[in-house]
């Protein structure tokens, strides 16, 4: 009986590699938003290290449950790998400063409970998100997150004494060189397995120029996790409620433009119960992290970029990247051995995973009709405005929380347009009238010329 590639099963060590790949590419991202937000908010050490514990083992439950699935009740069963998301961060911050960390975790189990509400009619709306869309967004997701590989690699900080050092942005050129010999030199497994000893020689070069920290991995335990309500029992202020709820919204937009991505990279398209029990899997981030002081969770679209590059399709392999996970999570020491990958190494494979993205959105576009003026200029428009934000940072600063939690994320803005754009003028009268009015006007077949109008002919 055959199985489609989605569905095989590789041989353990080989599921093990391509496992741990997947999770050295994300494991940076996951944890960024535990630590800002304990930063800002004015946490701790100890309870930042509570939260990134809890952090990655919802993200590890999450990532088995979109992987392997639940019955019919949740999970896309797609190679998908999840972590917490920057969406939520601005408003989280907002919350917790204005209600505190009780209403914090409150509202994100009632946006979560919102989300398993929602999930089954947002799936029935599969039908207009064509390729005119999920390229758009692809296209978008790919570009935008460039712009977060170098910061890694150059840092964000131009104050900072190492910001812009010549030595890591080599280093970032030495695992871009690699990447890219394994990748379009290397054979089998070694093409496969590319990004990971990208990042192990880059690692290796890193270690004599002094990269390496590794000070805090004695300070950690062994063994953590964080009692449920740890900051108290949950409350629910109605902004807070809307605002994560908002963002579950958000965070739905982006994950089925990325499930839609996987379906075409795997050759296996998704239905709408897919669709939906992948959106119970958001939804589910949403409640878990409620209870156990994590972060609302969605599909991180630099392993949807690792699937195409490396060409392994198989959904058990990121059932043991969530394994890991939730290892890392329970354990964290070795989170914080992981921890210590040199952001130069991790911002020289982001540049190729992400420009990925890019890439598969531009071939999806390939299935437009771009010779079509109002396609175009959906494309055009969307992409523009879907940019915005990443060359104007701060542009939506003085509006208010939820305004920013929707404009705030250029992903979101280039899906809203072109979603918007596509119904308006390819699923109304609106568009039909407008290609009737700019279609050429064909001439009406000539007269035959009579012998009173010896010219006619001539002349037309």
């Amino acid at each position: 009986m055959s199985f489609h590639a989605v569905d095989q099963r590789l041989p353990l060590v080989r599921q093990a590699a391509f496992g741990l790949q997947h999770v050295l590419i994300m494991y940076t991202g996951c944890i960024t938003v535990p630590l800002v937000f304990g930063a800002a908010v004015g946490l701790d050490k100890s309870t930042v290290a509570l939260l990134i514990s809890a952090d990655l083992l919802i993200a590890g439950i999450i990532t088995i449950i979109q992987s392997l699935g639940v019955g019919k009740l949740a999970g896309a069963r797609l190679p998908i790998v999840c972590g917490a998301t920057f969406a939520g961060l601005t408003p989280m911050i907002l919350i917790a400063k204005e209600y505190g960390l009780q209403a914090v975790y409150g509202s994100m189990l009632a946006g979560g409970l919102v989300g398993l509400a929602l999930a089954v009619p947002f799936a029935r709306l599969i039908r207009f998100f064509p390729p005119l869309v999920t390229g758009v967004v692809l296209t978008v997701v790919g570009i935008s997150l460039i712009g977060v590989a170098a910061g890694l690699i150059v840092g964000n900080d131009p104050t900072a004494d190492g910001f812009a050092d010549p030595g890591n942005i080599m280093l970032a050129g030495v695992v871009v060189l690699v990447a890219i010999a394994f990748l379009c030199l290397g054979r089998g497994i070694w093409t496969q397995l590319g990004v990971l000893l990208a990042l192990v020689i880059g690692t290796l070069v890193a270690i004599p120029m002094g990269l390496i920290d590794l000070g805090g991995v004695s300070g950690s335990p062994w063994f953590g996790i964080t009692a449920p309500f740890h900051f108290g029992a949950p409350e629910f202020p109605i902004t807070a409620v809307v605002a994560m709820s908002i963002v579950m919204a958000v965070v739905f937009a982006e994950s089925t433009a990325s499930m839609l991505a996987l379906g075409e990279i795997t050759g296996k398209p998704l239905t709408k119960g897919d669709l939906a029990r992948g959106l119970v899997g958001d939804a589910l981030s949403g409640v878990l992290g409620g209870i156990f002081n994590a972060f609302v969770d969605t599909i991180f679209t630099q392993n949807v970029g690792a699937v195409a590059t490396t060409r392994v399709h198989s959904r058990y392999v990121t059932a043991t990247s969530g394994a890991i996970l939730i290892v890392l999570g329970l354990i964290p020491k070795m989170g914080t051995v992981v921890a210590a990958l040199p952001a130069p190494v991790v911002g020289g494979v982001g540049i190729i995973l992400f420009s990925t993205v890019a890439v598969v959105g531009m071939n999806t576009l390939r299935k437009v009709d771009l010779s079509d003026r109002i396609n175009t200029t959906i494309v055009a428009v969307s992409v523009g405005i879907g940019l915005l934000p990443e060359f104007a940072e701060g542009m939506f600063e003085h509006f208010n929380s939820s305004a920013q939690i929707l404009l705030g994320s250029g992903i979101t803005l280039a899906a809203i347009s072109a979603f918007s754009l596509n119904l308006l003028f390819n699923h109304t009268r609106i568009g039909a009238a407008a290609r009737a009015a700019s279609a050429p006007v064909i001439a009406a077949d000539p007269v035959p010329p009579t012998s009173e109008e010896p010219h006619v002919a001539a002349r037309a």
